[in-house]
């Protein structure tokens, strides 16, 4: 433990401590993912080039949120344009896939805790096509040197952090049937505690293997094999894949959705991902209310803020999905005309009876999507000197994915994003299970251009479905409250779940707990440990990148 803590003073950044530059600045959610970014723009590299070097350390330091064993969304801000490019690295479904792969024999949803170990999670990976998409278009070092700071670490050792020790610590009884985790986790007949440290040779050789023969050595030939085999024949849920899911898979590049607020441009990921969208439209429904005036103390805006969400939400569950599937009415959701009559319900002095979801323009009438909710993932940041943003969410969903290791790497458990029930009132689910189909994503990794079309502050979280609020609320309280890139992400939350609105014990916001109750809604002061986001700011000094200081993360400067 000494030597990890150690290293965190020496890096100079700890627990959320801002770091600005003149030139390129990190923030990650592991210190020593932060480092490999920072290694990377010190060699030269580009935004790009930092965060994937980050994806793949993270990979070994926090095996329970990602890696290359999941997938992720990136965007990339390219100097001189006024939106950027964004990649849609989300896993697929294999093709043996069928809108019943969560429905028992019994003709019931599977329960999600049982549905989540071993084969019938796994979705096929995205985060390395994601990567070598990237490196492609705004990459700079020659593509083996960002393995290299993985490579040491994997090869290497490092020190169990209080963060992963708790995970392992929740999972003591449920790996008897992975023998491969406790292989690496497990010391001396328990999961390795805070301080310890873990080496992962196989995970060394597997990211030498990638460094050296590129991203198709992970979809295809042995590496394949060995993950077809794993989910086809794991020792819980299995269910098939082939390597021929793995060699078709493709990242794909998408077209951002982009939307004004106030004097802003905001650009996010569309679908599979619902974080924009869902973002987006909760801020518009906002942004007739003079928030700036009332202030981040007002009781009054939290309300709203409350109730513009649980609005939002309820489209997102009835609409959102992979649209290379389903119609998603992406510029309905965002139509200004329907935003303004979402908003018109809204009341600074009373909640709605009701949050049901609208009819925006273009939507066909659908069922709603039902859930769960896994706080998980990892989001990461990265500036250079030269003006180009990079900023990714990646995750394996929930702790340790499907607790399946392949070659030193977990695998996700992505699918368990889908819908289980398939359809509702004989309507079909637009989030229902299909072959080659990206579940639905909350990851929502977000670029805030000024007037002048220049990007002035990006920000993206990780925690399940709060990851949209996560970002919603940073919004608000950098341009709407002008809070710095730390405290914007720092600054209290607010969420809606099991039919109450949960306010973040021991903040400011616990306190209004008793004048929000007042206006109609059930209200409980909870807990948020695992809510994590990271962010980088232009100010007048140069860019600002800060990590949430309820994490381990850390921003760094080039």
């Amino acid at each position: 433990m000494r030597k990890f803590w150690i290293m965190i003073v020496a890096l100079l950044c700890v627990n959320g401590t801002p770091a600005w530059s003149k030139g390129g600045v990190v923030s990650a959610a592991d210190p020593r993912a932060a480092a490999a970014g920072q290694e990377i723009l010190r060699a030269g590299g580009s935004a790009t080039d930092a965060a994937l070097a980050m994806m793949l350390a993270l990979t070994v330091v926090e095996p329970q949120s990602s890696g290359i064993g999941g997938g992720g969304f990136l965007m990339v801000h390219q100097p001189g344009q006024r939106t950027p490019y964004t990649i849609d690295g989300r896993e697929t479904a294999p093709a043996s896939a069928t809108p019943n792969l969560f429905v028992g024999a019994d003709g019931k949803r599977l329960d999600f805790r049982s549905a989540v170990p071993g084969g019938r999670s796994v979705g096929v990976p995205g985060n390395m096509a994601l990567m070598a998409m990237a490196h492609r278009k705004s990459g700079k070092l020659p593509w083996a040197r960002l393995f290299q700071p993985a490579i040491r670490l994997a090869e290497n050792g490092y020190d169990v952090t209080p963060r992963l020790a708790g995970a392992l610590a929740q999972l003591r009884g449920a790996w008897s049937d992975f023998p491969d985790a406790r292989a690496i986790y497990w010391q001396d007949g328990r999961p390795k505690q805070a301080g310890e440290q873990v080496r992962n040779p196989e995970l060394a050789t597997t990211l030498r293997l990638l460094a050296k023969k590129g991203a198709r050595a992970f979809y295809t030939k042995e590496n394949a094999a060995a993950l077809a085999q794993a989910v086809s024949n794991a020792p819980r849920n299995a269910v098939p894949m082939t390597v021929k899911d793995l060699a078709g898979y493709r990242a794909k590049l998408r077209k951002p959705v982009c939307m004004a607020y106030h004097i802003y441009t905001l650009c996010g990921m569309g679908p599979p991902s619902s974080g924009a969208t869902t973002v987006f439209q909760l801020l518009g429904m906002l942004e007739r209310f003079d928030l700036k005036a009332m202030g981040k103390d007002s009781p009054e805006a939290w309300h709203l803020i409350g109730e513009a969400m649980r609005l939002a939400y309820a489209d997102r569950e009835r609409y959102l999905g992979d649209a290379d599937f389903v119609d998603v009415p992406v510029a309905g959701l965002l139509d200004k005309s329907y935003i303004a009559a979402r908003s018109a319900t809204l009341s600074p002095d009373r909640t709605l009876p009701a949050y049901e979801p609208g009819l925006p323009p273009g939507a066909k009438p659908r069922t709603a999507s039902v859930t769960a909710d896994v706080p998980g993932t990892t989001h990461f940041v990265a500036v250079d000197a030269r003006g180009q943003i990079a900023s990714m969410t990646s995750t394996v969903e929930g702790p340790f994915g499907s607790q399946l290791v392949v070659k030193g790497y977990f695998l996700n458990n992505e699918l368990t994003d889908f819908s289980f029930v398939p359809e509702e009132r004989g309507a079909p689910i637009a989030n229902r299970v299909e072959a080659g189909k990206r579940p639905l994503s909350s990851m929502s990794p977000t670029i805030v251009y000024g007037p002048d079309g220049k990007p002035i502050f990006t920000v993206g979280a990780a925690g399940g479905k709060t990851i949209i609020m996560q970002v919603a609320k940073a919004l608000i309280a950098r341009l709407d409250w002008g809070l710095s890139a730390r405290d914007a992400i720092a600054a209290p939350m607010i969420y809606y779940s099991g039919g109450v609105l949960q306010v973040e014990a021991g903040t400011s916001l616990a306190a209004m707990a008793v004048p929000l109750a007042q206006k109609g809604q059930m209200v409980m002061a909870v807990d948020m440990p695992r809510l994590k986001a990271n962010a980088a700011d232009l100010t007048p000094e140069g860019w600002v990148a800060a990590a949430d200081p309820r994490s381990e993360g850390i921003a760094l400067s080039e």
